[in-house]
């Protein structure tokens, strides 16, 4: 090796970092009033709000394991732009921390012959899914984790059967002790902020989306406006889309070629959708409850900065829409 070349380093493991993380939300179960139990297996399950209240703080905590101990999480009652509480989010590993670890991309489901009742599905999320590596996105990032333990967490309103759980197992070659499962339905005080504490990875997945290369994304901060739950999923789910939509601010600092990272700040806000300026439940109703129904480039921040290494220029782009924020989360005096 030459004097001025750099040893490779190996990448964090998401699972690893994120373990402590983990064991601290279990010992503090009490004060956070979440439930810890577990199965016949061994597996542990963590009740962030279904049969437990839960709260802000618990949901803070799940959204840092969700970013694999990769990930900074604060919230910050400022009163910014006329709302009260606003999440604050960070990473000096931001593609690991948000792409191969927050990001909800690993489909989970089973029928009702499986369950021996109703169907099941959900979208898993956090450390678990660099175990698993089942979707393409792994490869293109060339990042696989290899933990003896590992942590999911699923926005859902119940606890997964058996048969989702053997397939967590299985895939992520886990035996049971090793296996955590964190539930946060979207409905709850925890759900609700660790869902809009996404901010920053639907910024990275629009990037993604947008071609950018991933490698020379280097840093970033985000923030956005916390809402109140709702006990309606469709409007929960609602609220928290439109926190980040319409509400979140996102400062990407990265490296190569100026002219791609102005074109990234250009194009990466959601005032690029043509669905833009609409509250997101009333567009998914409008789409008859399909995703696949929206315009993509509608799940992006509200407003990005881009920073560009070399040159120390940054691009702006995009703009809040608070009042619109505020007709739907503020009741009439």
């Amino acid at each position: 090796m030459s004097p001025d070349a750099v040893p490779a380093v190996a990448p964090p493991s998401v699972n690893h970092l994120a373990a402590p993380l983990v064991a601290r939300l279990v010992d503090d179960a009490a004060r956070l009033r979440v439930a810890v139990t577990r199965d016949e297996r061994g597996v542990t399950l963590v009740d962030a709000g279904i049969g437990a209240r839960g709260g802000v703080e618990a949901g803070l905590r799940v959204a840092e394991i969700c970013m694999g101990g990769l990930g900074e999480v604060g919230l910050g009652a400022d009163a910014r732009h006329g709302w009260p509480d606003w999440l604050h989010v960070r990473s000096s590993q931001p593609v690991l921390a948000c792409l191969a670890s927050q990001y909800a991309g690993w489909s989970l489901a089973a029928s009702k012959e499986e369950t021996g009742g109703r169907k099941f599905f959900a979208l898993g999320s956090g450390p678990a899914r660099a175990l698993a590596t089942k979707e393409a996105l792994f490869a293109e990032l060339g990042y696989r984790d290899a933990a003896d333990r590992g942590v999911i967490v699923l926005e859902v309103d119940r606890t997964p059967p058996a048969v989702v759980v053997d397939k967590l197992l299985r895939d992520c070659g886990l035996e049971p002790q090793g296996l955590t499962i964190v539930l946060t339905p979207t409905t709850s005080l925890a759900g609700t902020t660790q869902v809009v504490a996404r901010v920053l990875e639907v910024a990275l997945h629009r990037a993604h989306e947008l071609k950018f290369p991933l490698e020379h994304i280097v840093d970033g901060s985000a923030c956005a406006p916390l809402p109140a739950p709702c006990a309606d999923g469709v409007q929960a789910m609602g609220r928290t889309n439109d926190a980040i939509l319409y509400g979140g601010q996102v400062r990407l600092t990265v490296t190569g070629d100026a002219d791609a990272a102005r074109e990234l700040a250009q194009r990466l806000p959601s005032t690029n959708s043509s669905d833009h300026g609409r509250p997101f439940a009333e567009l998914f109703a409008a789409a008859g409850h399909d995703f696949y129904r929206l315009d993509g480039a509608l799940f992006a921040p509200a407003e990005v900065w881009v920073s560009h290494l070399e040159s120390g220029r940054t691009w702006h782009a995009g703009r809040l829409e608070m009042e619109l924020l505020r007709r739907q989360w503020t009741a009439p005096a």
